[in-house]
């Protein structure tokens, strides 16, 4: 009986109406503007949601030294970062971050993950107790104490839940309503992580919720080393054997790195869009791929820096510095011996190896 009491209160303006969930996707790169367009599909047909999705912008003057935020709200376009493709007419892109989510019950972060601990700081104070985030963000912090996830990141410095969703995303193909899939790992409320699902999950776009974070996170983190690997040996013309064989092994260090440091990953976690689909894709497509073909096909002779600002027209490589990072927990636990190709990648990105390196080290057997 209560539930009718409830709905006929509602119907007569005795009760206050359910308040809309606001959403925020804080980043506004490609992938940001993906994702943008994705929510506000969705936001537009359920009532549950204010129609609204804010997207927070870096700030940038374009060559026509318009501002990039003016521009988007112009165009509904991200003219920079994802030229050609409509963002939905409820997307407002906001360069003031504080301004931008405020009021938001649900906040995307989806940005280079060197830049999170500044914007989390800047964030600190401004977000509610129970605003529920995820985090679509590939990288790892590293620090004295060890390495710390995206997510942690997010929960330990602004005090919220935080979900994960990754996947076989190559974001051109997915504005263009390509079929794709993705995964949101979640800790322990799966509600939350169907709420998720039904802010994502599109005709073309399609969601599975996964209990199991750490696991999610770390196969779309570790995935663009292999997909480093993978350009070295496309730029050196090894060929697909080849390069099945360094998938197969990266695959392999993938798992046992997850779990040596999460030991409650799940394996099937593996199985899912975030794991081996997310390796084929970025090891077949994919901005790091491209970029470790250029540098192995100039033997090493230009900088992932430079290549990287000539190729990506401002978009940021995940996979070096994700290297770097991996290395340095490799190291730190006396741990290179059982991951060489983790270990090898890094080195030739360093310039410590050749790019030829790639397969005469990651074919040692490791020592587990």
């Amino acid at each position: 009986m209560a539930p009718e009491l409830q709905e006929e209160n509602y119907t007569t303006g005795s009760a206050e109406p359910p308040q809309k969930t606001r959403v925020t996707v804080v980043g506004s790169g490609n992938w940001g503007s993906v994702a943008a367009k994705l929510i506000a599909s969705n936001t537009r047909r359920l009532s549950s949601f204010h129609d609204e999705v804010r997207m927070w912008v870096f700030e940038e003057t374009l060559p026509s030294g318009e501002k990039l935020t003016d521009a988007i709200n112009r165009n509904n376009e991200n003219v920079k970062y994802l030229p050609g493709i409509k963002l939905g007419k409820n997307v407002v892109a906001d360069p003031d971050l504080e301004n931008a989510v405020n009021g938001a019950n649900m906040l995307v972060f989806v940005t280079p993950h060197q830049f999170m601990e500044g914007i989390c700081r800047r964030l600190v104070g401004k977000v509610k107790a129970d605003v529920e985030a995820i985090s679509l963000i590939k990288g790892m912090e590293v620090k004295m104490e060890g390495p710390c996830m995206i997510s942690t990141l997010i929960s330990d410095q602004l005090g919220i839940n935080c979900c994960v969703l990754m996947g076989a995303n190559i974001a051109n193909e997915i504005a263009v309503e390509k079929f794709s899939e993705a995964t949101v790992g979640y800790r322990e409320k799966k509600e939350i992580a169907q709420k998720w699902v039904q802010l994502f999950n599109t005709s073309y776009f399609i969601v599975t919720p996964v209990q199991d974070v750490e696991g999610v996170e770390l196969c779309g983190t570790l995935k663009n080393v292999v997909a480093i690997a993978a350009g070295f040996v496309d730029g050196l013309e090894m060929g697909n054997n080849t390069k099945a064989a360094i998938m197969r092994i990266g695959l392999r260090e993938m798992k046992a790195f997850s779990k040596m440091l999460f030991p409650s990953v799940k394996d099937t976690t593996f199985f899912e869009s975030c794991g081996v689909a997310d390796l084929i894709t970025t090891c077949l497509g994919g901005r790091n791929r491209k970029v470790a073909e250029a540098f192995a096909r100039n033997e090493g002779k230009r900088s992932f820096d430079e290549l990287e600002a000539e190729m990506l027209q401002g978009q940021k490589l995940q996979g070096v510095s994700t290297a770097k990072e991996v290395y340095e927990v490799l190291s730190h636990r006396g741990w290179l011996d059982f991951f060489p190709l983790f270990a090898t990648v890094h080195e030739i990105c360093i310039g410590t190896l050749p790019p030829t390196a790639i397969v005469e080290h990651s074919e040692r057997t490791p020592k587990m």
